[in-house]
């Protein structure tokens, strides 16, 4: 009886280590702490770029930080362990946020195999080789999310790259974005971006992979030559057909519309162009080195309204007798075979395959080059289960989108809120600008326009400017309604002791000689005028 609750304790003490390993990540990298020693920058000469642990703007969360532009990037971290890619679910993730944007450059995983006896990681370049690269991709045409899966050919020997043929776009915003591959038993590998599925395929199908993981039994033969007799011409041209005997080859296209006429109005004696008048000879020409200086010529303006200039001729209209060069009609060739195609021998590089032969993973390397810095990445993931990745992205990357989001929207709120404010504000602007032109206002017109310019380039005293014109107004009626018996007090703005005043003319104090001194005075050229 011991024997059997000894079993069952040991069962459920292994079932409770089973759950326990099930919600840990494999590998999770979350830069919370600096990466120095624990990943390798590469020694190689080319790769310039400074990496750096850096909070993400707005965040107290650190990530991986591409710090300069327009350099190349290389960085690597060895596993503790290999982490195989066979008959299990395997969910590759990471965020990447492009905080400067992405114009031209990478920010894509690679995630590499067991490299040769010796190797250093110090040596990590473009050529070392790996497993699965996955992540976005932007510059010109190029616009995706890669996976690229690098697989053995068991006949050749040889690893050949092969690319999903339908891969998401990149996000075109500045925001966190995570990024995740799902690797399943049954061969199907889905794609996600922010947890929302985008892309789905099967490693198998030559549909969903370029070129297609297991090659075509069949080839085309390449020492299969095509016969000399063979005849590829569907139609030939009539052997037996004979040119009749009224067809002209030689009649023009086109003939003299004998029939036409001149329009009424037609200037005969004024020709199409003529000296702009304008022009002058520049002062440094010089005849003898220059030659007889010409004035530039110009469009007649008599022409544009009469019918034409010059001479005139009688148009050319399309020949009735005109067939052209005579050629024998085409009949169906007797003598077709079809297009040629070499025959189909067997591949000598086909295999058959259930499940792909994956590589294991032994470290994860970033291999990039970009023209943007600002390039931050946080949170690799390499797990067995999905949950797993669903709930570090759950509590690392979802806040951060979040907060991002609300930001975003705030900002773009007080933009549309700014733009909207703009737009009345041009509206009153060229409401002033009219009112500058009642004739009555002349003698303040230039000081009104001078008023409504200071606006426009202190947007914040658009309220002042309105109401001290307003002002003028009221006063210049209540001096024609009254004969300026007593002025009106002006009207002060809202008070804004650190903001410009708005300029005004003194219409309660001006005499008729202040209003011959601003009618004569020069004037500033106001976009009115412009």
């Amino acid at each position: 009886m011991m024997g059997g609750r000894a079993v069952l304790l040991l069962l459920v003490i292994s079932a409770l280590f089973a759950q326990i390993h099930a919600s840990d990540p494999l590998f999770h990298e979350s830069f919370n702490e600096s990466f120095d020693g624990s990943w390798i920058v590469s020694g190689k000469e080319e790769y310039k770029g400074v990496w750096k642990h850096a909070k993400s703007d707005g965040h107290e969360d650190y990530g991986l930080l591409v710090s300069e532009p327009a350099r190349k990037y290389a960085i690597i971290k060895e596993l503790d362990y290999l982490v195989t890619l066979k008959g299990e679910t395997v969910v590759l993730q990471f965020e990447v946020r492009l905080q400067n944007g992405l114009e031209c450059g990478g920010a894509y995983i690679k995630y590499i195999r067991p490299q040769a006896t010796g190797w250093n990681a110090k040596d990590f370049d473009n050529d070392t080789p790996y497993t699965i690269m996955f992540g976005p991709d932007k510059c010109g045409s190029t616009n995706k999310v890669h996976f690229i899966l690098k697989h053995k050919n068991p006949k050749t020997g040889k690893y050949v790259e092969h690319h999903i043929k339908s891969p998401p776009s990149v996000p075109y915003d500045k925001l966190s974005h995570v990024y995740t591959a799902i690797l399943k038993p049954d061969n199907e590998v889905r794609i996600l971006v922010d947890g929302v599925e985008k892309s789905k395929a099967n490693f198998l199908s030559a549909d969903d992979f370029e070129p297609a993981l297991v090659p075509s039994k069949t080839i085309p033969d390449p020492d299969d030559k095509k016969p000399e007799d063979w005849d590829e011409r569907a139609k030939i041209p009539d052997p037996v057909a004979v040119k009749p005997d009224d067809w002209d080859e030689d009649a023009p296209m086109e003939i003299v519309d004998e029939e036409a006429t001149k329009p009424e109005g037609w200037l005969d004696d004024d020709p199409e162009e003529i000296d702009d008048p304008e022009a002058a000879k520049p002062e440094d020409w010089d005849d003898e080195e220059d030659g007889e200086w010409e004035a530039p010529k110009m469009d007649n303006p008599k022409c544009e309204v009469a019918p034409g200039c010059g001479e005139w001729k009688k148009p050319m209209k399309d020949n009735p007798a005109y067939k052209g060069k005579w050629h024998a009609p085409l009949i169906d060739n007797p003598n077709y075979k079809g297009i040629w195609k070499p025959q189909e021998i067997p591949n000598p590089e086909y295999f058959e395959l259930d499940k792909p032969d994956f590589d294991p993973i032994a470290a994860i390397g970033i291999e990039i080059w970009t023209m943007q810095d600002g390039i931050l990445f946080d949170n690799i993931l390499i797990a067995d289960n999905e949950k797993v990745a669903t709930s570090v992205r759950e509590k690392t990357w979802k806040p951060k989108f979040d907060a991002e989001k609300e930001k975003q929207k705030a900002e773009e709120a007080a933009a549309g809120a700014s733009e909207g404010l703009s737009e009345i504000q041009k509206k009153i602007f060229d409401i002033l600008y009219k009112v500058a032109d009642i004739p009555f206002l002349e003698p303040y017109k230039t000081k009104i326009i001078d008023v409504i310019e200071k606006g426009e380039t202190q947007p914040n005293i658009t309220i002042s400017i309105l109401a001290s014109v307003i002002v003028v107004i009221v006063t210049v009626l209540f001096k024609a309604l009254f004969g300026g018996k007593k002025p009106v007090a002006p009207v002060k703005p809202a008070a804004e002791t650190k903001k410009p005043s708005a300029v005004v003319p003194d219409a309660a104090a001006g005499s008729s000689g202040d209003k011959e001194d601003d009618k004569d005075a020069p004037r500033r050229r106001s976009r009115r005028d412009a």
